[in-house]
């Protein structure tokens, strides 16, 4: 695979990565590194960023909506309450990734998010670096696994009793969420209009 960005189907150039599967394609164009606002949303990213832990993204975006149908829509006081038998529930689920201990990890999140005195949206924004002090990266190699900020953003979620919150899963929400633009500096989507606020997108 390239490691600078590549032309898609339209001629527009992308992130290598974006250019493999047409869903990477449209989640490249419409979603990622575009700022996402609200705690039931983050929280949906972070679970969704857990169960990816040893998968392919394309797998988790294939079964996003069967994961949305299965938590809730990822409704934080709603997973918070769910119990033992949800869990046997999710088990039989063959819709989602049935990995028990991510399963109980969503809920215990959850069960954390909802403890948050200023919210999960608080939290995880406070971590957001400045974006004039970094410069953008232009090609893959470029791109970090882990920042500084996304080892602090998960030891102040493990403080707050997240569980499969690792630097490198935060850094990869950092990125998702729009707190950090990884697009390459070539990218045709790095100069996409993109406001700090809520992007509306799904």
């Amino acid at each position: 695979m390239s490691r600078r960005p590549v032309p898609g189907p339209d001629g527009v150039a992308r992130c290598p990565w974006a250019i493999s599967a047409p869903d990477y394609v449209t989640y490249h164009d419409s979603e990622w590194g575009r700022p996402v606002r609200g705690d039931d949303r983050l929280f949906e990213r972070i679970c969704l960023e857990a169960f990816q832990s040893g998968l392919s993204w394309l797998t988790i975006l294939r079964k996003r909506e069967a994961f949305r149908r299965a938590f809730a829509g990822f409704s934080i006081p709603v997973v918070a309450a769910y119990t033992d038998a949800d869990v046997e529930r999710l088990l039989a689920d063959r819709g989602i990734v049935r990995n028990r201990a991510k399963i109980e990890a969503v809920i215990q999140n959850a069960r954390a998010a909802a403890e948050l005195p200023d919210g999960l949206d608080a939290l995880v924004w406070r971590y957001a670096p400045d974006p004039d002090s970094r410069p953008a990266p232009v090609t893959l190699d470029d791109v970090p696994a882990t920042s500084p900020e996304s080892v602090a953003l998960a030891k102040a979620l493990k403080r707050s009793g997240f569980r499969f919150v690792g630097p490198t899963t935060a850094y990869a929400l950092m990125q998702a969420c729009g707190l950090v633009n990884d697009h390459l500096a070539d990218c045709g989507f790095r100069r996409s209009p993109v406001s700090r606020s809520d992007s509306g997108l799904p």
